[in-house]
């Protein structure tokens, strides 16, 4: 593929390319010759069948935060499958990272340590956003954080991966991904301004300790130990400028894979948005395919697809949208009244099925322990967090907690939980006294439902130094 050969829903895809942990990523100019991206998934986590509603609703999810006013993420316009290969479009370009600023800074000077303050106080407002949401971001670290044109720092990726691999939403994963990026940036844009470096790992031991609420208001009030420039928005903007202008066409250390050109006339050249896009008047549009030969949807299709899509979008040579061709008037009125009919079906089924009750025996699908990472100091009690995941029946979950430290047999407890939720956090509570230097494992099994042989657990371990 040649740079500028291939456009993708009216984004012309440049030709410069790098790989990231969820696929390829792309530069592109959107219709408007705005600087965009463009990520190709890789097609492996799909083989899950519910993968990929996962990803929908992931992205649905991240829409309606910033329809809610949320500004630190990087914005999705789209969702998009063509040619057995799912794409992600967004509204803001993906690079540099924190990643590209660390490991190749662009030429002037190196991000300081008002930069790094910057960085953190951005990224810790909206992670605590997104959590109050009832959400989480998943996979936080340096090759997430965006550096925007304009100097705003913005997360990239958010509920992604977690959607691609089953895994449950965690917020505590996000509180120490953060502390590890604060220690990070201390140890390589805070190395001349020891006061700064000496905060950011305050902070990042207050985030693991007492939260990221917390690590934010302690790093806001120690702006005296910071050189002068807080907040560094100004100079966040020259470095991404610096950036575009000194970046190489290829960032990934081997051409990342080309999709094969989609050229013009083929039967299989379509793209069909995977997103539900309200149009006038609050309506919600159908997806629309695209290209000669594509046969027209049944109307049971059409209908199932109003769930999942609305915005029309178009690959093709020219990148210009498709006009949607009008509906017979007979044709809308029987897909209208077909659509009332199996809304009432539905609806009837999900009342006999609330009535009768659940016929899935309740079963436990996974179990994940989360730990501090630091080093824990003289008489503190450790937080250590279980999450229990189950198919969403209700019942009784029996669960033990191990602690490598004690050779007594662990008391059992028990955790309702309700038709519907999956996810249930039970906490545990490690007392370390003494002098001494100690690291122990903490083991949360469970004890039932556990399917006959089977072993369902998972540990951390936790260092103390005193």
């Amino acid at each position: 593929m040649s740079d500028g050969q291939m456009e993708l829903a009216g984004h012309r895809l440049t030709g410069r390319t790098w790989i990231g942990e969820l696929g390829t990523w792309y530069s592109a100019v959107a219709p408007g010759g705005r600087p965009a991206s463009a990520l190709r998934f890789d097609a492996r986590p799909f083989t899950d069948p519910a993968a990929r509603d996962r990803l929908v609703a992931a992205v649905v999810a991240d829409r309606r935060l910033l329809q809610g006013g949320l500004t630190g993420l990087v914005p999705v316009t789209d969702l998009i499958t063509a040619r057995d290969e799912i794409w992600l479009l967004t509204g803001e370009p993906v690079s540099p990272t924190v990643t590209d600023l660390l490991t190749r800074p662009p030429g002037g000077p190196r991000p300081g340590a008002s930069e790094a303050a910057t960085v953190l106080a951005e990224t810790a407002q909206t992670l605590l956003a997104v959590h109050t949401a009832g959400l989480a971001h998943g996979a936080v670290h340096p090759g997430t954080v965006v550096i925007a044109p304009g100097g705003s720092v913005l997360l990239a990726e958010r509920g992604l991966a977690d959607a691609l691999h089953g895994r449950p939403s965690v917020p505590d994963r996000d509180v120490a991904a953060w502390a590890s990026l604060a220690r990070g940036l201390a140890a390589n844009w805070a190395v001349d301004a020891p006061r700064a470096a000496g905060l950011f790992e305050r902070v990042a031991v207050t985030a693991t300790t007492h939260g990221l609420a917390a690590a934010r208001d302690a790093l806001l009030a120690g702006r005296d130990l910071l050189p002068s420039g807080f907040p560094a928005r100004d100079r966040l903007t020259e470095t991404a400028h610096r950036w575009s202008v000194h970046d190489e066409p290829t960032r990934a250390a081997h051409p990342a894979p080309a999709p094969v050109p989609l050229p013009a006339g083929r039967d299989e050249e379509e793209a069909v948005t995977l997103l539900q896009v309200p149009e006038g008047g609050g309506r919600t549009g159908a997806a629309v395919r695209f290209g000669p030969g594509v046969p027209s949807e049944t109307a049971a299709a059409q209908i199932w697809r109003e769930g999942r899509s609305g915005q029309a979008t178009v690959l093709g040579s020219g990148g210009e949208r498709a006009p949607r061709p009008s509906r017979p008037p007979a044709r809308r009125y029987r897909t209208a009244l077909s659509a009332a009919v199996l809304a009432l079906m539905v609806a009837g089924a999900v009342v006999v099925w609330l009535l009768r009750g659940p016929s899935v025996p309740l079963a436990v699908t996974g179990v994940e322990v989360l730990a501090p990472k630091q080093t824990q100091r003289c008489g503190e009690t450790i937080t250590i967090r279980g999450v229990l995941t189950t198919n969403g029946s209700p019942g009784e979950v029996r669960y033990r907690w191990r602690q490598s430290d004690k050779k007594d047999e662990p008391i059992e407890q028990a955790q309702r939980v309700a038709a519907g939720k999956t996810e249930y956090v039970v906490p545990m509570h490690w007392r370390v006294k003494g002098k001494g230097n100690f690291r122990g494992t903490a083991t949360l099994e469970v004890v039932s439902p556990v399917p006959d042989g089977a072993k369902i657990s998972d540990k951390a371990s936790i260092t103390y130094r005193c």
